[in-house]
């Protein structure tokens, strides 16, 4: 593992901190670690195309750490992982991107995660994605593909805030009888950043829901163009927010949609873009703070 490689999962908090933890490490796009646990069975598939992870029936308490890391430009990885939760497991799984560039050229990083979420399980799933270099193009394009099974939970946590010049960011859910879905996104882009963020949930059974929530920050002449769809096709409960902060020339589109196909589906959205207020600025000031340290205290509880 060299330096670079170290830095990422740092900044990723992605490392694992037991030696006994289940992880896949990903250097350069080849397979550089993978460790299984008792309970939690990581399998590579050839061709360095990804892994098969298997969570055994009733685990509790494991925790799986999947980073992903490239060091240097030039270097275009394509992953396609499945995880096959079985009935009534629990884990935690942590997982992420960090691209480093370090000439003109580009580098980029296209992930798969396909869930199989059994009967009764629950899931905890937590993304980071991070670039650093000074020059240099840094791209990710992570798709998440998810089959909730009947009573499972799944529950996103999913961070992009430094260093991503290019995201195209898709995400899609199906949920059957009495399966939750909670979602919370958080974004941050800076000067010429581009993401495009696409999420869909299709509530399939009865008592199904979805709570999904995306915070977004545009800054410099950043693009974020933000779509959120809820397909209500059973008697279900389904939730979408919006909350955005916009600053100097930069550019948001926020696009929350609910089809209702069923008389007993209750949908609800809610969408906002905004500036930071002054009034929030001045009072920090009058504590002490500059004007760029408010804004960043600011952004900073907003996006938590």
């Amino acid at each position: 593992m060299n330096k670079i490689t170290q830095k990422l999962l740092s900044l990723l908090s992605c490392q694992p901190d037991s030696q006994k933890a289940a992880y896949s490490l990903r250097e350069d796009g080849a397979c550089t670690g993978l460790q299984s646990t008792e309970h939690v069975r990581l399998t590579a598939k050839p061709g360095n195309a990804g892994i098969e992870i298997l969570v055994k029936p009733g685990a509790s308490g494991e925790t799986l750490y999947l980073p992903a890391c490239i060091t240097r430009s030039e270097i275009e990885d394509t992953v396609c992982n499945d995880f096959h939760i079985k009935a009534g497991a629990e884990i935690t799984i942590i997982a992420g991107c960090g691209i480093h560039t370090d000439s003109a050229q580009s580098s980029q990083h296209s992930g798969v995660h396909r869930f199989f979420v059994e009967k009764g399980a629950k899931v905890h799933y937590i993304e980071r994605h991070i670039g650093i270099g000074d020059i240099g193009s840094r791209s990710l394009s992570p798709k998440t593909q998810i089959e909730l099974g009947e009573h499972s939970e799944m529950q996103i946590d999913t961070v992009q805030i430094e260093g991503v010049d290019r995201a195209n960011r898709d995400t899609a859910a199906k949920l059957t009888q009495g399966s939750k879905l909670i979602l919370r996104e958080r974004l941050l882009t800076q000067q010429n950043q581009i993401v495009l963020s696409d999420f869909q949930a299709e509530l399939n059974g009865k008592g199904a829901s979805a709570d999904l929530v995306s915070r977004c920050v545009a800054q410099g002449a950043s693009r974020q163009s933000l779509r959120l769809r809820i397909y209500g096709n059973a008697p279900c409960r389904g939730h979408l927010e919006c909350d955005a902060i916009l600053m100097g020339k930069a550019e948001i589109i926020a696009v929350p949609e609910l089809i209702a196909r069923h008389s007993e589906a209750q949908l609800i959205h809610e969408a906002a873009i905004g500036k930071i207020a002054s009034d929030q600025i001045l009072k920090l000031m009058t504590l002490g703070l500059t004007h760029q340290q408010a804004e960043a205290r600011i952004i900073q509880g907003f996006l938590k």
